[in-house]
């Protein structure tokens, strides 16, 4: 299982939250689970990548957070996407599918 981290290409770890997020508020552990599952086990979202990326999310305003309830009666930070990030979404998607075009536009060569 691979762990999300600096060899990652720039911006995906953000794509991945950002669409994680698209359907509701998560908090952090749930937004793990979730890429985790999402992916079949491919990727695994290390804490320390995971939380970092998240509070540099809320300064750059694409996320916002809310203290509340988990599903196992904890106190947790649950974040959401505003309409600024919802806007990131869109960028980063479509900024990443033009970089896998441009890969196997390369790959296609040999």
């Amino acid at each position: 299982m691979e762990s999300l981290a600096a060899d990652l290409l720039p911006g995906t770890l953000y794509m991945m939250i950002l669409r994680t997020l698209a359907s509701g508020p998560l908090h952090g552990y749930a937004i793990a689970k979730s890429i985790k599952d999402s992916s079949l086990g491919g990727l695994k979202v290390e804490d320390g990548s995971l939380y970092p990326a998240l509070n540099r999310m809320l300064v750059k305003g694409w996320l916002k957070a809310e203290w509340g309830i988990s599903e196992n009666n904890r106190k947790a930070r649950f974040y959401s996407l505003t309409p600024e990030g919802r806007k990131q979404l869109t960028k980063e998607t479509q900024a990443f599918e033009d970089m896998v075009r441009s890969i196997q536009r390369v790959l296609r060569m040999a």
